[in-house]
């Protein structure tokens, strides 16, 4: 299923719906960052999804890191919460969705890295190199906090 995500846009439809979601900073020991290159829209994102019923947000962003990468990580903290009505994800079975999701750090404590049917490509990126990477304003927002090593969580 095909995305579509704004910020700020005027033009962009009313949310449907409103998603609880987790995304996770994972970090190895060189401090590069695990991203995903996601099949929905070819953008590079962090590892994150959807909340189930069942699930705490940390377990959220442990369950969806496993989902998508095949690693499995401890959570190490919280980056933020971000809430921005002005984004907007539209997916091409009419779901125009507002996202809450909350932002952890997280590093890996085993699994075997695996390219999900979510992703085209998955790599630890140095923090150097994210500005030649296409990422979503919201995602770019979630690593810039990340890398600031802000004392408190980020929260908006």
């Amino acid at each position: 299923m095909a995305r579509t995500e704004y910020y700020d846009d005027p033009s962009a439809p009313k949310p449907n719906s409103l998603n609880v979601a987790a995304s996770a900073v994972v970090t190895d020991d060189q401090g590069s960052i695990l991203l995903q290159r996601r099949r929905d829209n070819d953008l590079w994102a962090l590892p994150g999804g959807g909340m189930d019923m069942s699930d705490s947000l940390p377990g959220t962003a442990v369950r969806e890191v496993k989902e998508e990468t095949g690693l499995d990580v401890e959570i190490t903290g919280l980056v933020g919460t971000y809430t921005d009505p002005r984004h907007v994800i539209v997916y091409s079975d009419g779901e125009v969705r507002r996202q809450f999701n909350v932002c952890f750090t997280a590093h890996v404590v085993g699994g075997t890295l695996a390219i999900s049917d979510e992703s085209t490509e998955l790599r630890f990126v140095a923090p150097g190199e994210l500005d030649t990477l296409p990422l979503h304003h919201t995602q770019r927002l979630r690593l810039q906090h990340f890398l600031e090593n802000r004392t408190t969580p980020y929260l908006g």
